[in-house]
């Protein structure tokens, strides 16, 4: 693996500055990526966001066309379609094992800008014994962001916090269908098993997973500093939303539904541009 810094002082770097920084705030209003692409999981490939237990791409809060949503591509290029410009390699059931692959692809396709949202199905597993240590998992995102980084010109980066999924429990465990959903397709087990359980013993193992995420995201904003003024981490932002069931697909009640992708790619978006972050609508409001 090749040695990360934050500054990036290299002969390569140096050459190719004007590709291994994003604009500053003042000009980030108007900076749009040339071809850019979606890395990460089900999350970022939107599935079901539209139908019954597909990928949604178009819905993607990364590298969407879709106008209600509104995604990081719409809202760089400035509602422009152009064909070609928006390349999806995010697999659902991916993990952080993956991601490299997929960087790997995107630099094939000679990609400007790519985000990276994945880590939740390192968390999310059957047991939690088998969630991905943090140690790996962090060197896992820093093997993906070398082979960005080798890329000639180097690939800008945005990396997005894993949402926080003991507020999806907190938010769902009343509700009998999303029980429902979550025991038939035995989704997020690690989390989600024994829902409304409030054994000791289940309120520590929702806190251990929840507190795996938080060491992911601790890791994510770390390797996101260490590759240099070309990778931006959104600070938390898609972590500390107050998510809702309004959010998810009534198809699983766990994946963002059309709204839900629209939260993260205005919340992202906003944090790409270096502008204040829009409060959170009440949730009495949202019904």
């Amino acid at each position: 693996m090749v040695r990360r810094t934050v500054t990036l002082v290299t002969g390569a770097a140096i050459v190719s500055s004007a590709c291994l920084v994003f604009p500053g705030h003042a000009s980030a209003a108007t900076w749009s990526p040339g071809v850019m692409a979606a890395l990460g999981d089900s999350i970022s490939a939107g599935f079901n966001a539209c139908g019954w237990y597909v990928s949604c791409t178009s819905r993607s809060w990364s590298a969407g066309d879709n106008s209600t949503v509104n995604s990081h591509y719409l809202r760089l290029r400035g509602g422009s379609r152009e064909s070609g410009r928006n390349l999806n390699f995010a697999v659902p059931g991916a993990t952080s094992a993956d991601l490299a692959g997929q960087a790997r692809q995107a630099v094939r396709k000679g990609v400007e800008y790519v985000t990276i949202l994945i880590g939740a199905q390192d968390a999310c597993v059957r047991d939690e014994k088998n969630m991905t240590p943090v140690a790996t998992y962090r060197r896992n995102i820093g093997a993906a962001l070398d082979v960005l980084r080798e890329a000639s010109p180097p690939v800008r980066v945005f990396v997005a916090s894993i949402p926080d999924i003991k507020r999806l429990w907190s938010v769902g465990k009343d509700s009998t269908l999303a029980r429902t959903f979550w025991s038939v397709g035995q989704l997020c087990q690690s989390m989600l098993w024994k829902p409304t359980s409030t054994a000791k013993a289940d309120r520590a193992r929702r806190d251990r997973v929840r507190a795996r995420v938080v060491d992911y995201n601790a890791a994510l904003a770390q390797e996101c500093a260490a590759y240099g003024p070309a990778c931006r981490f959104d600070r938390n932002a898609v972590f500390s939303y107050p998510f809702t069931l309004d959010h998810v697909s009534k198809w699983d009640f766990f994946h963002p539904n059309a709204e839900g992708q629209r939260i993260i790619a205005e919340r992202t978006a906003f944090v790409l541009r270096g502008w204040d972050l829009p409060a959170p609508v009440p949730e009495e409001a949202q019904r």
